[in-house]
């Protein structure tokens, strides 16, 4: 049995956050359907604007709760969190591309949502996969890289017995475990640091693994892990 695991020294530092997880079994993410997707995305784009309706970028809620949440530990400089990439974008006019089915379908989510959303290839997790603060020594190729990359020591990672999964809690993810057309197992994640945005938060959730059964088949999963459900099975 394969575990997702969130440590105390995480705990520590967000004892009322909140990861919700969806475990898809079966699933084919080969469907291709490139027009679906771009309209999905671009639905998206256009829900993603009542993020911004700040001039200053920074003092929007979704992009400041964020960087609030990212001086509490150790960050490669220029680090942000995948949502407020994803929103910067849509502010500057540039459309997300299309990748493939499930990065399409979470991409779509996080922007109606505002909330960072990843994925990743559960049959590349090499024992159990933990949220927890790096040791500086895990191994970690970026995507778009072929060079290491670890991570500094104290900084909040994804990580399982092979090094490190996604960097800087959800900045950069790794090469190793990256979704592709041959995955048929996938660890989706939603994080919540905002305790005002919980139902949202539900209902992103819920979106998430219905357009993922509806799209692309298989069984999904939805499960919570908060300070009192700090470890869930994913791989029986």
């Amino acid at each position: 049995m394969k575990k997702f695991i969130i440590e105390e020294d995480f705990w520590s530092l967000f004892p009322n956050a909140k990861m919700g997880v969806v475990i898809s079994h079966g699933i084919d993410n080969s469907l291709r359907d490139t027009g679906k997707y771009e309209e999905m995305l671009r639905q998206a784009e256009e829900e993603a604007h009542k993020f911004l309706e700040n001039e200053e970028f920074r003092s929007n809620p979704v992009i400041s709760v964020w960087r609030e949440a990212f001086q509490k530990f150790k960050t490669k400089k220029g680090a942000r969190a995948s949502i407020e990439a994803l929103l910067k974008r849509v502010r500057n006019g540039n459309q997300i591309g299309t990748i493939n089915p499930l990065v399409d379908i979470y991409n779509s989510i996080s922007l109606r949502y505002g909330l960072p959303c990843g994925g990743e290839d559960m049959d590349a997790f090499v024992g159990d996969m933990r949220l927890t603060m790096a040791n500086g020594n895990e191994a970690f190729t970026p995507l778009g890289n072929d060079e290491n990359d670890s991570p500094y020591a104290g900084e909040i990672i994804y990580k399982d017995d092979e090094g490190a999964i996604c960097r800087c809690w959800n900045w950069r993810e790794a090469l190793r475990t990256m979704l592709t057309e041959n995955t048929e197992r996938a660890f989706l994640c939603i994080e919540l640091v905002d305790e005002t945005r919980i139902d949202e938060f539900h209902m992103a959730l819920n979106d998430l693994a219905e357009l993922i059964s509806k799209n692309l088949g298989g069984t999904v999963e939805i499960q919570v892990v908060d300070i009192n459900n700090r470890e869930i099975p994913i791989i029986v």
